[in-house]
Order: C-alpha cells, then structure tokens, then sequence
C-alpha cells in the first residue's frame, strides 16, 4: 500500500507539470512586451529619442525668436496661427532623420549582433516579431514625437508673443500640426524598420533610408524632365511635409489627405518587401 503511494506521487506530480512541447505559443501581447524592453534597453534608443526632443524643441526656438527680431507688423489671427503651425512642423525635416536612423537600427542592430535567432527560436512565426516590432516602435516614436512637438509650441510661444503673434494650443490648426508632425516622425520610424528588414545591416539600411528621404527628391529636382518633377510630390518625405505645409512651393502639391496616404503607401511597401523577405530567408 504504500510503495504504491511512494510510486504514483511523481507520476501525479508529473502529470501537472506542463511538457515543453505542450506549452502553447507566445502570445502577441507577449510579443509586444517584449519588443518593448528591447526598444528601452537599446543605447541608441535614449539618444536617438533624446536627441529628436532637442532638435525639435531647439529649432523651433531659433525660427521663433528669428521671427521675433522681425520688424514688428500685426498679422491677422488666421496668419499668425499659420506661423505657430510653420514653427511647430519647421524641426520635423531634421527630427525625421533621427527617426529613420531609430527605425532602422531597432531591427538591423539585432541581425548584426545574431540576436534575432534567439528571438525566431522563441517566436517561430517570424512575421509576429515584425509586426510587434512595428506597433512598438509605432506608439513609442509617436509619443515622443508629440513631446517633442508639444514642447516645441511651449518653449516657442514667449518669444511669438513679443511680435504678437498667439495661437492657443486647443487651436485646431495647432493641433494638427502637433499631431500630424508626431504622426509623421512615427511612420518614418517604422518605414526604417522595413527597410532594415530587407537589409539586415545598420550601415547599409541607414544610407538607402537617408538617400531615400534626402537625396531622391534632390536627384528628381534636378532632372530637367517633366516626369521626373511630376513625382516629386509622391516622395515620402517630400510628402509627410508637404501635409504639414513646409512643401507648399513644390509643383503639382497634393491636399494633405492625399499626401497622407502617400506616405502609408510608402510604410506599406516597405513592410510588406521586410515580411517577405524575413520569411522567406534564414536568420
């Protein structure tokens, strides 16, 4: 009677203990959290992050008290909110190089290092891990791009005040371009990330990311085609600031709408070349 208790106690035992091969696959959330520590962990996260909030707030200081030295003239409300909105959305074509650098190294950086095949080892559906990535990334250069932008309107207001041009924050118009211009640095972020994917190396996938925002639109500008001015506007950088109303002299400019959705086409192109391609090859 009681070797039989002694026997059936560690097969009870083991019965309740869950099998590796019976342990059900990682959840998104899961995923998500994980990505999350690794967006915190990296070094060049708090730089990069860090860096964008000092541009931003920075430029959008100088071009404020460059207006503010201007002879005084009094601007009607409508005017002097689209001052506000062109202080506000002026950093974003230099902060946006901060975030492309970001988005490519979140990926790239793990390739380099082989970490990736941990990461694939512990989430087989590879296509899981990028689309983590993605709202990770997403949300987190989203929220600092808005600090960013915030703090920008902020630290800029006094010196608009002393020419006597104010825009209350609540302002609609502010508000988009506030918003917009966090929203923009937050698809740049994640268009990287694409690229990155298809890439797999820091160096590489940063110089095509900055030939694609700043060389491409200077090399279709320069071609004395009509083709190539005509496709200016559908660059996606050329488009994400022409939303914000710093593109405005560029020939055949697009409502905002539209330019939007340019650049979600970018994002998704880019996206959607990484996920084949991470599927397809071996870490």
């Amino acid at each position: 009677m009681t070797t039989h208790t002694l026997d059936s106690a560690p097969e009870s035992r083991q019965a309740r203990m869950p099998s590796a091969g019976s342990a059900g696959p990682l959840r998104f959330v899961g995923i998500l959290r994980s990505e999350a520590i690794k967006l915190r962990s990296l070094r060049s996260t708090v730089w990069s992050y860090a860096v964008l909030v000092l541009v931003s707030v920075g430029l959008a200081v100088l071009l404020a008290a460059t207006l503010a030295s201007a002879p005084d003239e009094q601007l009607p409300a409508d005017a002097q909110t689209a001052v506000v909105m062109q202080v506000i959305a002026f950093p974003i074509g230099f902060a946006q190089l901060v975030a492309a650098v970001l988005g490519v190294l979140f990926i790239a950086g793990e390739y380099g290092t082989g970490m990736v095949r941990s990461t694939f080892t512990a989430v087989p559906r590879r296509l899981s891990v990028l689309w983590a990535k993605s709202v990770v990334l997403f949300a987190a250069t989203f929220v600092v791009g808005l600090i960013a932008t915030v703090g920008g309107y902020l630290a800029s207001a006094p010196f608009l005040a002393r020419s006597g041009i104010i825009a209350p924050l609540g302002d609609p118009d502010v508000v988009r371009a506030a918003v917009g211009g966090a929203l923009y640095l937050a698809l740049i972020a994640v268009f990287s990330l694409g690229i990155g994917t298809m890439v797999r190396n820091s160096a590489g996938g940063i110089a095509i990311v900055l030939g694609i925002i700043l060389i491409l639109p200077t090399v279709l500008q320069v071609i004395p085609t009509d083709w190539a001015a005509n496709l200016v506007p559908y660059v996606i950088s050329d488009a994400g600031l022409g939303a914000l109303g710093l593109q405005s002299d560029v020939p055949g400019a697009l409502e905002p709408w539209q330019q939007l959705l340019i650049v979600l086409g970018w994002v998704a192109a880019s996206l959607a070349a990484g996920a084949t391609l991470m599927k397809r090859r071996d870490a």
